[in-house]
């Protein structure tokens, strides 16, 4: 028996625990949207007098006239409304993607909800430079971006690190989904987790909309999840200038994984204030998920890549799970002291409660090997920080717009671990194994502290434009400084401090030929913790100086106004710490590559996302002749992704909508004697809006990986991820 609440209502109903032979999910289907009716009494009640809110005015942000626009409002929605006209751009603001030296995309709300996606990696199934992979061990979601990692640990929310969900973030409390390519040091800082060479994500929160919500949704996955989410959004106010917008979700159920289960919750609440001269707005969110038996990655011991298992297959132990729980909020105000200087300053808060017990494989080339037990707790709490001005002013025929800051981040992390002795186990039929006992390495009911991290720079940038804002070149530099220390696990003793600093510029050019045509360059550094030598290693305790990645890249960008395409040859360099032999020691990778992109609403009705990138990754420095000069482990040679929309003209209110996605070949291992061949998935979707009764209904139905594909997705961080099996998806939507 399935129940989920909400308030006084209760839907219930029966499913079977299904396997791949039964993944049929019509009966699902019928009771998700049988339940849809009970609705209309969970959500809000809209005076009767009210019309309903379209999804186009449900999505456009609260524009308030003053001074410097782009620096803080959201960007509007570029044709088509898939993705916007730019994004925050760290210390820059919120910018024009035609404006600035960078290649960035923006994922909009009706985007998230029309691809009906449950987390971050949903959304960025559509970006054709971004794969994604699991951490080591668990669940979490990590993205390569241009071949480098980037870990939930390390994306933005509201502009500010540490804040985000860390291993898995539901996508019904979120705006926007933005993506900035390449090193960024300079403009969002040093990121907590040292990682994000190859580029970084900012979450932008819900917030009152200049036309009121209340929306609601059921929702259907298979193999049988159900879940339903509310989104209210009003203004108050003789100006409506006083919002606040409540979102609401609870999903759970079991996924075409064989006897895997996920849980989840969510609540956020967005406030704010737009004042002539004062802004401010703040947000507070709760998140709790659960997943009961999750499939883990799988390492590799042996010398030959294993037949990768059915999609479906399972090999976690009954007694694996993770338990994750967030709470989280920033506040950001903004205050224009003169018609053309603006003071800021940003706060955040964030702590995290996990739990878990995982078992992820360790097999040879038949695919059997060895899982051993992980049981471990870990806290974490940040508290986050900006203040600021920017300003503009002329110097004969030159414009500039300034910025000046400073950014911190001070983060407390506690854990401790049970680790068991091996057992055998295999990727195509596990055995099932009784709890392992294991020894207690520090304490599990209150983990000592064992890691802290205080990072804090100030960064200044100028933007000259020439020529009628023509040519535009921007230059800045950041000083940061960063302090970490370490604490043994088992009693909490400190056994390590680094401190070291260090300066972080950046240049770009923007030159637009014709009004709808820009151009551009730009050298961009990212900048990252520097590694220590392990105990193992007879340099152990040696602190490296932080790691300096260096980003040039030209390209260009064309914006016909129903469509837009961008291209990108860029080159990044990055020095990564790695024990070679007995020593500790510092290799340097090297990704060379091309992206396009397109993007909009080429033909009235026709919507077209995607693009594809080809890198060329090569490790230097490395000390072996094994391993110099071979591809980055993970990092696709190619990666291909086209999604198309089309508006049914025979019948009004009808879209259909497809994706294309393929990967290339990437290494698994540093001597490049094993890779994962390429792979490709076809996904199917549809949507029908109508009205009935002065609500606005729209019904979404698709359907991922359609042929049910077998395949090994991702390589990254040296850890294999089978993909995901034929998922259905199903929801309503209704608009009072």
């Amino acid at each position: 028996m399935k129940s989920f609440y909400f308030g006084s209502v209760t839907l219930s109903y029966s499913v079977p625990r299904a396997g791949r032979a039964s993944r049929t999910p019509l009966r699902h289907l019928v009771a998700a949207l049988a339940a849809a009716g009970v609705l209309p009494t969970i959500a809000f009640a809209q005076e009767a007098a009210q019309p309903a809110a379209t999804a186009e005015s449900a999505t456009l942000p609260t524009v308030t006239v003053h001074a410097d626009a782009s620096a803080d409002q959201l960007p509007a929605p570029y044709a088509g409304g898939q993705v916007a006209r730019g994004g925050h751009l760290g210390v820059l603001g919120n910018q024009d993607f035609m404006d600035v030296p960078f290649s960035v995309t923006s994922y909009t709300s009706q985007q998230i909800q029309n691809q009906q996606a449950r987390s971050i990696a949903g959304v960025l199934a559509d970006d054709p430079a971004i794969r994604t992979a699991y951490g080591f061990g668990n669940f979490a979601d990590t993205f390569v971006v241009r071949g480098f990692q980037l870990t939930t640990d390390d994306i933005q929310y509201n502009g500010l690190f540490g804040i985000a969900p860390r291993q898995l973030v539901a996508t019904e409390g979120l705006e926007r989904v933005e993506v900035f390519r390449g090193a960024s040091a300079f403009l969002n800082g040093v990121s907590p987790g040292g990682t994000g060479t190859g580029g970084m994500i900012n979450l932008v929160p819900k917030y009152a909309t200049a036309t009121d919500i209340t929306q609601a949704t059921i929702d259907y996955t298979s193999d049988s999840q159900v879940g339903g989410h509310v989104d209210v959004g009003r203004r108050f106010g003789k100006n409506r200038e006083f919002g606040v917008r409540v979102n609401a979700m609870a999903r759970g159920g079991d996924t075409p994984v064989d006897n895997e289960s996920r849980q989840q919750r969510l609540f956020t609440l967005g406030l704010d204030y737009q004042g002539d001269a004062f802004r401010v707005n703040a947000d507070f969110g709760y998140q709790k998920q659960r997943i009961n038996q999750g499939r883990s990655t799988v390492q590799l011991s042996g010398t030959v890549l294993p037949a990768v298992p059915s999609a479906s297959t399972n090999f976690a132990q009954p007694w694996t799970y993770s338990e994750l729980e967030d709470t989280y909020g920033t506040i950001r105000a903004e205050y224009d002291v003169t018609r053309d200087w603006t003071t800021y300053a940003a706060f955040g808060a964030h702590h995290t409660n996990e739990f878990g017990s995982y078992s992820g494989a360790n097999v040879g080339n038949n695919g059997f090997g060895t899982a051993t037990r992980l049981t471990t707790p870990f806290k974490q709490d940040t508290y986050t920080g900006e203040v600021g001005v920017r300003g503009r002013f002329v110097t004969g025929p030159v414009k500039h717009t300034v910025n000046l800051s400073w950014s911190g981040l001070e983060q407390a992390k506690s854990n401790a671990f049970q680790f068991s002795p091996s057992f055998a186990t295999n990727l195509y039929n596990a055995p099932t194994v009784p709890y392992p006992a294991a020894p207690t390495t520090g304490n599990m009911a209150d983990p000592y502290v064992t890691g802290r991290v205080n990072i804090n720079g100030v960064s200044f940038s100028d933007t000259l434009s020439f020529l009628n804002d023509r040519v535009l070149l921007t230059g800045g530099v950041r000083q940061q400084v960063m302090n970490i220390r370490g604490y043994a696990t088992a009693t909490g003793v400190q056994t390590a401090n680094y401190s070291e600093s260090a300066t972080s510029p950046m240049f770009g050019l923007v030159v637009k030929p014709l009004q709808n045509v820009s151009l551009y360059y730009n050298y961009i550094e990212g900048l990252a913790q520097g590694g220590t030598a392990p105990s193992n290693t007879v340099n152990a305790g040696q602190v490296f100086a932080p790691a300096k990645s260096k980003q040039h890249e030209v390209g260009a960008k064309y914006d016909a106004g129903s469509f837009g395409t961008t291209l990108a040859f860029f080159q990044i360099e990055q020095p990564t710490g790695v024990t070679q032999g007995n020593v500790f020691a510092v290799r340097d990778q090297r990704n060379r590559g091309v992206e396009f992109s397109v993007f909009g609403e080429p033909l009235r009705g026709v919507r077209l996302l995607g693009g594809v990138s080809y890198i060329d990754s090569k490790v230097s420095n490395t000390g072996s002749a094994s391993t110099e000069g071979k591809p980055g482990v993970g990092v696709p040679i190619y990666t291909l992704t086209l999604s198309g929309e089309y508006d049914l003209p025979f019948l009004p209110g009808a879209t259909v909508s497809g994706r294309y996605i393929q990967t290339g070949r990437q290494s698994a291992n540093t001597t490049n004697t094993i890779s994962l061949p390429s792979w490709n998935r076809f996904d199917l979707g549809a949507r029908y809006t109508f009205k009935a009764s002065q609500l606005r209904y729209t019904v979404r139905a698709g359907v991922e990986n359609l042929a049910d594909k077998d395949y090994w997705a991702s390589s990254s961080g040296g850890v294999l991820v089978i993909g995901q099996p034929r998922t259905f998806k199903l929801s309503m939507t209704v608009d009072y």
